[in-house]
C-alpha cells in the first residue's frame, strides 16, 4: 500500500512543487492538499492520511497547534508529522517535536531527501535529522528540573534500556544502537519499542525531548 501523504502549506507554489515529486514516487500518494492549519487536521481526520508534511508558519491555525490536535485525537494514533521550516535554527521546532510531531525538514532540503524522510517518519523507524534536532533541543529545552510534557521521565527504566534512550537521543539508527552496545538490530529495535511503551511516548521524536528534559542526555553532549 502507497503511503498516504498530506500536505499543510500556505504557499501554493510549494505545495505544487511537493505534490509533484510525491508523485513520482512509486510507493506513496498526495492524497489531498491544506492552505491552512484547520484544513489540515480536518483533511487529516477525513481522508485518513498516513503522514501530514506540515509548514509551521500557517494562517487560521499554525502548524504546531495543528500538529497537537491531530496527535491528540484518538481516531489519528497512527497519523506521523513532519514538520517544514524555513530555518534549521527555529526555535519553534521544537515546540512542534513536543506537540507531536515525529521529526523536521528544512524547505531547501534536495528532493530525495524529502522522499526518503517521508518514508523514514511514516514507518517510525527513526528520528528523521537527529543531528540538527539533538542541537535544537538542546539549545531551546526547558531545564531538566521544570515541567515535564506529556511523556513521562525515565524513571523505571533498566540500565540498558537508559543506554539505549541515551543513543537514540543522539540520533543512533536501532542498526547503530547494536553496533554500539553489542546487540543484535532485533534486539535494539524490541529495546526502542519497549521504552517507548514504558514512557508513553508516540515515536523517537518523544524519546530524544524526554531524554533532555529529563537530564539524561545534557546539552552540548551530542
Amino acid at each position: 500500500m502507497p503511503i498516504r501523504v498530506l500536505l499543510a502549506d500556505d504557499q501554493t507554489l510549494v505545495r505544487a512543487s511537493f505534490a509533484m515529486l510525491v508523485a513520482s514516487a512509486g510507493d506513496m500518494e498526495v492524497v489531498a492538499e491544506a492552505g491552512t492549519g484547520r484544513q489540515a487536521v480536518d483533511l487529516a481526520r477525513s481522508e485518513r492520511a498516513d503522514l501530514v508534511v506540515m509548514d509551521i508558519r500557517m494562517p487560521d491555525l499554525d502548524g504546531i497547534e495543528a500538529t497537537r490536535l491531530i496527535a491528540a485525537d484518538e481516531d489519528l494514533a497512527g497519523v506521523k508529522v513532519l514538520v517544514l521550516t524555513t530555518y534549521d535554527t527555529d526555535e519553534h521546532i521544537v515546540d512542534a517535536l513536543r506537540a507531536g510531531a515525529s521529526g523536521f525538514l528544512v524547505k531547501d532540503i534536495r528532493p530525495a531527501e524529502l522522499l526518503d524522510a517521508i518514508r523514514t517518519v511514516a514507518t517510525g523507524d527513526s528520528l528523521l535529522s537527529p543531528g540538527p534536532t539533538s542541537r535544537l533541543i538542546a539549545r531551546f529545552l526547558r531545564a531538566p528540573d521544570t515541567a515535564m510534557s506529556a511523556v513521562g521521565g525515565p524513571d523505571g527504566l533498566s540500565e540498558r534500556e537508559r543506554q539505549v534512550l541515551t543513543l537514540v537521543a543522539r540520533g543512533f539508527n536501532n542498526t547503530e544502537i547494536a553496533e554500539a552496545l553489542g546487540l543484535s538490530p532485533l534486539t535494539s529495535k524490541t529495546h526502542v519499542s519497549r521504552i517507548m511503551g514504558k514512557l508513553g511516548a508516540r515515536d523517537r521524536a518523544q524519546l530524544v525531548i524526554v531524554a533532555y528534559e529529563s537530564g539524561l542526555v545534557i546539552p552540548g553532549a551530542v
